[in-house]
């Protein structure tokens, strides 16, 4: 028989414009769909312009009425996401809700990106935090609520300091780890430096938990013929909701990160069962690798080097 997902509801969303990134497909997509029926104007910036509209089109099927929009974005040329930067300041809409969701995860052998990064770092990390520079503006005209997608991967390996373009020893899941731990540590830091110096933006990070996603699917265009055999495990425990739980269901931290009235800013939410793989939403303490101020302010410095941003001081 099958089980009750777990839920949660939302406030009205209308009148917010929401951009999430990677939309077209897993938690992204979700988490546009979510936000679309709340009444949220949302942007869904995406590689795969056809793969976008096909989701947008899918969205629309299931909610009548919904506000999308689908732009074009390449998180892994720096290129491709000041362009779509520049395109939202001459709109010149403030930016409400920004949820960093696109990610790309463990291909088998190393690959980098237009720019000459490692491929995960550029995707998950290095474009996210280029995209928050240049839509400063907008974020603090919005006073947004930016919400960053961890994982628990996050709390595994380290950031390979000496060696962060992984040329030397790639290894996926080190790498993946790597990213994970920037982008996570780039979320908190947002938040500090917000209240440092006066930006009106909250940031905060969320993880999905152990979700049936497709990141460890088929993917011919990252070197992965087939799905891995954690993904089909994965399926087969989200069907019992303990230790793994649906795509559905690990959107819910993200979701609730980015529009609960009680979700605060330098805050970590993830699911709240078991060992954090599953269950309803909740703050939860950070994994120490993305708590470590001193980590966080260097790898904002030596992301302003590499993709050629600044923020205000």
């Amino acid at each position: 028989m099958p089980r009750t997902l777990k839920d949660i509801t939302i406030a009205d969303q209308s009148g917010k414009l929401a951009v999430v990134t990677g939309a077209s497909d897993g938690l992204g997509f979700g988490l546009a769909q979510r936000l679309a029926a709340a009444g949220a104007d949302v942007v869904m910036p995406v590689r795969d312009e056809a793969k976008g509209a096909a989701a947008a089109e899918r969205i629309r099927a299931r909610v009548p009425g919904a506000k999308l929009t689908v732009r074009r974005l390449d998180l892994a040329a720096l290129a491709s996401v000041r362009a779509l930067a520049d395109e939202m300041l001459a709109e010149g809409r403030p930016i409400d809700i920004l949820i960093n969701n696109a990610g790309v995860m463990t291909p088998p052998a190393r690959r980098e990106s237009a720019d000459g990064f490692e491929l995960q770092f550029a995707t998950n990390h290095l474009g996210h935090f280029a995209f928050a520079a240049h839509v400063l503006p907008l974020l603090r005209a919005g006073r947004a609520r930016v919400t960053t997608q961890s994982s628990v991967a996050a709390n595994q390996n380290g950031i390979a300091w000496d060696d962060l373009q992984w040329r030397e020893r790639y290894h996926p899941m080190r790498s993946y780890s790597s990213s994970k731990i920037a982008v996570s540590l780039f979320g908190i830091e947002l938040d500090r430096r917000s209240r440092a110096n006066g930006w009106g933006i909250t940031s905060n990070v969320a993880h999905p938990g152990i979700s049936a996603t497709n990141l460890l699917a088929a993917r011919p265009e990252m070197g992965r013929s087939g799905d891995t055999a954690a993904v089909r495990f994965i399926r087969f425990l989200s069907r019992f909701g303990f230790l793994a739980q649906t795509a559905e269901e690990g959107l819910l931290p993200a979701l609730y990160a980015a529009t609960s009235p009680h979700a605060t800013g330098g805050a970590f939410y993830g699911p709240s069962g078991f060992l954090h793989s599953a269950g309803l939403p909740a703050e939860q303490q950070p994994y120490t690798r993305i708590a470590d101020a001193d980590a966080a302010a260097r790898i904002w410095r030596e992301s302003e080097r590499l993709a050629g941003v600044r923020f205000p001081a």
